[in-house]
């Protein structure tokens, strides 16, 4: 169902031109959590940003928690999707993507995302309520991603080669690219922030002297799976 009849005025233009009601909705909440604060912002106020009556809202969201919900999803469905896709032919008998190269690319990927929503989302990840049993859907998904991260860099450098938790190369991998959250919080994400966070876990797993060859086959994989960078240099820091 669309949001139709008559609403308040917008308090905003558009940022999302020829989106869906759900989705103009969603945008909305975005800034409105992540300029405002979460428990200030009501539905009321959402929904008077879209320029709707709150209850046209409830069409689509039940309550403000499902918004949050969906916002969070959000932000970790493109990294997910793409860290499958990487690690779904990993090891096979003519893979020619050196592990290192796998890690990389999600990084690079996940980074890269995570920099080019028009809201700092992954700043919500700091949030009480984002850590309820209630957001169980998105919290899986976020640890299956880590989860993903660690198992990449296990194959980095292979455990007898390197003493203590081989799977400690990955998380190291998984913390840097949220690092860049609170770098963007800051002012300080760069189009070539993503990339400099995928090169120093490299740099970390001890991979850095062939980190020429890596970024190479990094964005071949990145191209290979049919997968588009998005554009960091029209994406302010928000």
């Amino acid at each position: 169902m669309t949001l139709a009849g008559p609403g308040r005025p917008r308090a905003r233009q558009s940022t999302c031109p020829g989106a869906t009601a759900r989705e103009e909705i969603l945008d909305a909440a975005a800034e409105l959590f992540t300029t405002q604060g979460y428990a200030t912002t009501s539905t009321r106020a959402i929904a008077e940003a879209v320029g709707v009556r709150q209850s046209s809202l409830y069409h689509h969201f039940a309550t403000k928690d499902d918004i949050l919900e969906e916002v969070l999803a959000g932000t970790v469905a493109e990294g997910l999707a793409f860290a499958r896709a990487v690690s779904a032919d990993m090891g096979k008998a003519d893979d020619a993507v050196s592990p290192a190269a796998r890690l990389h690319a999600v990084a690079l990927f996940d980074g890269t995302h995570l920099c080019s929503g028009r809201w700092n989302i992954g700043i919500l990840y700091h949030l009480p309520e984002a850590r309820d049993e209630r957001f169980r859907g998105f919290l899986a998904d976020r640890e299956e991603l880590r989860g993903l991260y660690r198992i990449l860099g296990c194959a980095v450098v292979p455990a007898p080669l390197w003493p203590g938790d081989p799977q400690h190369h990955g998380e190291l991998a998984f913390r840097l690219v949220e690092s860049l959250v609170s770098l963007r919080a800051d002012g300080q994400v760069t189009p070539d922030s993503p990339l400099q966070v995928a090169d120093a876990a490299m740099v970390l797993c001890g991979a850095g002297t062939l980190l020429e060859a890596i970024r190479a086959q990094s964005r071949a994989l990145i191209a290979g799976l049919g997968r588009e960078m998005p554009d960091l240099s029209v994406v302010g820091a928000r």
